[in-house]
């Protein structure tokens, strides 16, 4: 009696790239809710929060360094300043997002914010062009042209440019780029960052001291807040790291959808922002185009074909 040929087994997921989605939706999860964390810091300047975020990022990872003893890869790189310029280049882009995130949050900007974050993974795609000769698709050229449209929109219709907006989508597609270059893992990463911007942030913070304009024991909800936020902002930046190191800019682009998404929902119904026609034409330009890029990077995923199974699979 003939045997049925054995099915054939299902291709198998990269488990890299897996862990990747998985590092990317925590992340993207976390930033999606931090206007409600930062809205808490009533009458502390953004500057000052940016600070803390710096110092107290740095002695939380100090500890999760030497808890998980990691600290053979953070000792090479700075014995290799050859190796610290991009790590240099992605912390004072991360600062700078930081400081104009919570800036857009104190000023309740947080549609701003939420464009901006929308905007992000067309300039992922822009930046992967230009920078790792990865192709453009038709579709994400049309995307492109359209986010272009919605900012000359505001720029023409409002007289002015949409500065946070593009600041955020810059500064984080950028350090996305340089920070999936860096040969470094995301903890290690992420802690060196934060290290190369800690002698700033003492600086700052004792500027602050001896001025008398320290929020931090105006109340011991504000302290705590200030502490806790160096443990927010390390635990999302972790997982995105992450994610970085396992995944093709584009697939971050595609998982980014939440963060804004999130933000976009805080910013109407809990902080009730007003959303004007202009505000509302924008998002609906990008909206569009980040479905056109969508489809497109769907249309060119790699397919593996599958052989019909046999009638005892």
């Amino acid at each position: 009696m003939q045997r049925s040929p054995a099915p054939l087994a299902a291709p198998s997921l990269d488990p890299e790239a897996t862990k990747g989605v998985g590092f990317g939706l925590a992340a993207y999860l976390m930033w999606g809710c931090f206007p409600l964390f930062f809205a808490l810091f009533e009458g502390v300047p953004a500057w000052e929060i940016l600070i803390h975020r710096v110092i107290w990022s740095c002695l939380f990872l100090v500890g999760l360094v030497t808890l998980l003893r990691r600290w053979a890869p953070v000792v090479k790189a700075l014995s290799e300043p050859s190796r610290l310029g991009r790590v240099l280049a992605c912390a004072l882009l991360i600062a700078l997002n930081w400081g104009i995130y919570i800036y857009a949050v104190e000023t309740r900007h947080v549609f701003q914010a939420s464009l901006g974050y929308f905007l992000t993974p067309l300039v992922n795609v822009l930046l992967g062009m230009l920078v790792l000769r990865e192709t453009m698709a038709r579709l994400q050229v049309v995307a492109l042209g359209l986010a272009t449209l919605a900012i000359a929109i505001q720029l023409i219709v409002l007289g002015e440019l949409p500065w946070i907006t593009l600041t955020l989508a810059v500064s984080f597609g950028t350090y996305g780029l340089l920070r999936k270059q860096v040969p470094l893992d995301g903890m290690s990463g992420l802690f060196v960052e934060t290290l190369l911007l800690l002698p700033l942030g003492l600086i700052a913070l004792s500027w602050l001291g001896m001025s008398g304009n320290s929020h931090f024991f105006d109340t011991a909800q504000i302290g705590a807040l200030l502490m806790a936020s160096g443990v927010i902002t390390a635990l999302p930046l972790l997982a995105f790291a992450g994610a970085a190191r396992r995944l093709r800019l584009s697939t971050l682009g595609f998982l980014m959808y939440l963060n804004p998404s999130i933000q976009f929902f805080i910013a109407l119904l809990v902080f009730n922002e007003p959303l004007n026609a202009v505000q509302l034409t924008t998002f609906v330009l990008i909206w569009i185009g980040l479905a056109l890029y969508s489809w497109s990077a769907w249309q060119s995923r790699p397919r593996t074909a599958r052989e019909p199974s046999s009638a005892c699979d």
